[in-house]
């Protein structure tokens, strides 16, 4: 691995061989280095500044819906997680356990919190005890583990962080109105904020959550053609409730089990943002999340007055609201335009003595590579429309990738066909889970989201009557 003083701008070809482009640009961007237990990464500074960006701007968003913000324990009593049958089944595989505590056998081995239902679920039998005290509508950020066999940087790793909104109800409604509030809510974020337009709905019974009654994705559709599952957002029904006894007294003077929904979504949104954004130099960032908005390059800057007059330009830009950031160090301006080119950063300036002298600024966009010549007068201003323009054509290149990479089959040969040359395959399903399970084994692709208000004629797979109509695709 090259050390932090050496810069190298190979990075693998994004068209022949993504995953090593990917793997190329998440190290050499400092974003995050392998930790040293398998499975693990180290978030860089780099890295987790596009996390708190993320978090930011989410964590607004759920609180002006109402939600509060709390942390429970890592820590969770295995038996918790056996109350509810379809939920230990599912997360068996992946769990980590504790049965050795101050030197000493536990008496009950305690689980590293793959996810939080159960813990959510004992502790709102003690606090909730009348309708009075419904809604309960709270989100913690942690992190939690899943112990992976399979491993990548941000996409997949044993421990990660994420936020997990937990909400108890009075009724069904109110339960299914919250879990769909929420996808609304990732899905909004996602197109404005990162600027990944995403597909939205219900998951089939084999790719729901484990112990969820109905599970809603959010699927972004990546350079490769691959989908990824960005955000869930489940309605779990009364089954936590009753596994953990959640009853309040209700208005008409009966015990009732309340209704419960969670939904998440976590760092692996940092993995879409490089997958669907990225080129062959490297990162493309929305100014949205950007850790650094704009890049200041001083051109001759021994020369008199450019170092100075470039660090004045950036505390101007600085001061309007703007992440902006002098290179100061001694490589060269060719050196400066390709780091940070490959960072991601969406704006760069440059100036030099003739700029000064003119009284302008040459603004280098990352995502176009378009070199403009701008008025130092104005400049933030300038700056700040023009990423406004960089955070709309991002999604705009992203929504004509979405568009025209949906393609229909309407047998297996074509599905394949389909999945095979990068695209999303839109179909008809019969419900079967045979036939989905067909579909996976013979193309390597899954149901990602059922395609609410259309119909189709016949099941892609076994050409019987169809009841819905499915997006597939091959996912990370």
């Amino acid at each position: 691995m090259a050390k932090d003083n050496q810069f190298v701008n190979q990075i693998a070809d994004i068209e022949t061989d993504f995953p090593r482009w990917y793997t190329d640009v998440v190290i050499k961007t400092k974003l995050v280095d392998y930790g040293p237990v398998k499975g693990t990464m180290v978030i860089r500074p780099y890295g987790y500044a596009i996390w708190e960006n993320i978090q930011r701007e989410l964590d607004a968003r759920f609180k002006a819906t109402g939600h509060k913000n709390a942390y429970f324990p890592l820590l969770i009593p295995y038996s918790f997680m056996t109350r509810e049958a379809e939920h230990v089944e599912g997360f068996a595989p992946e769990v980590a356990v504790v049965t050795v505590g101050g030197g000493e056998e536990l008496a009950e081995p305690l689980v590293i919190r793959p996810t939080s239902e159960t813990i959510f679920g004992a502790m709102y039998s003690k606090w909730i005890q009348s309708y009075r005290d419904l809604p309960v509508l709270i989100n913690q950020w942690a992190n939690v583990m899943r112990w992976e066999k399979t491993t990548r940087p941000f996409l997949r790793t044993s421990e990660f962080l994420w936020q997990e909104g937990h909400t108890a109800h009075a009724t069904e409604e109110e339960a299914l109105e919250e879990t769909m509030k929420m996808l609304g809510v990732y899905k909004e974020f996602a197109e404005t904020v990162l600027a990944i337009p995403v597909f939205t709905g219900r998951k089939t019974e084999k790719e729901k959550f484990a112990g969820a009654v109905a599970t809603f994705g959010m699927e972004a559709m990546m350079h490769d053609g691959k989908s990824l599952q960005a955000g869930t957002s489940h309605y779990l029904g009364q089954n936590f409730a009753k596994a953990f006894d959640v009853q309040f007294l209700d208005k008409d003077g009966t015990h009732k089990y309340v209704y419960t929904s969670s939904w998440g979504v976590s760092t692996r949104l940092i993995g879409a943002l490089i997958m669907t954004h990225g080129d062959q130099r490297g990162l493309i960032l929305p100014p949205a999340v950007a850790p650094v908005q704009t890049i200041l390059v001083p051109i001759a800057a021994k020369k008199e007055g450019v170092l100075e007059a470039t660090e004045a330009l950036c505390a101007q830009l600085t001061a309007a609201g703007i992440r902006a950031e002098t290179d100061t160090t001694d490589n060269s301006p060719g050196w400066k335009f390709n780091e940070w080119e490959m960072k991601g950063v969406p704006l760069r300036i440059e100036l030099g003595p003739r700029d000064i002298e003119a009284g302008k600024m040459t603004l280098v966009r990352r995502d176009t590579h378009e070199k403009t010549e701008a008025p130092l007068e104005n400049a933030a201003e300038t700056v700040r429309n023009l990423l406004a323009d960089i955070q709309a054509n991002l999604l705009a290149l992203a929504k004509k990738r979405k568009e025209e990479r949906v393609v229909p089959a309407e047998n297996m040969d074509e599905l394949l066909q389909g999945v095979e040359g990068g695209n999303f395959v839109k179909a008809g399903w019969c419900g079967c889970r045979e036939c989905e399970d067909k579909v996976k084994e013979q193309t390597a692709a899954t149901a990602r989201v059922l395609v609410e208000g259309e119909q189709a004629d016949t099941c892609v797979c076994c050409g019987k009557k169809a009841k819905h109509v499915v997006l597939f695709a091959r996912a990370y």
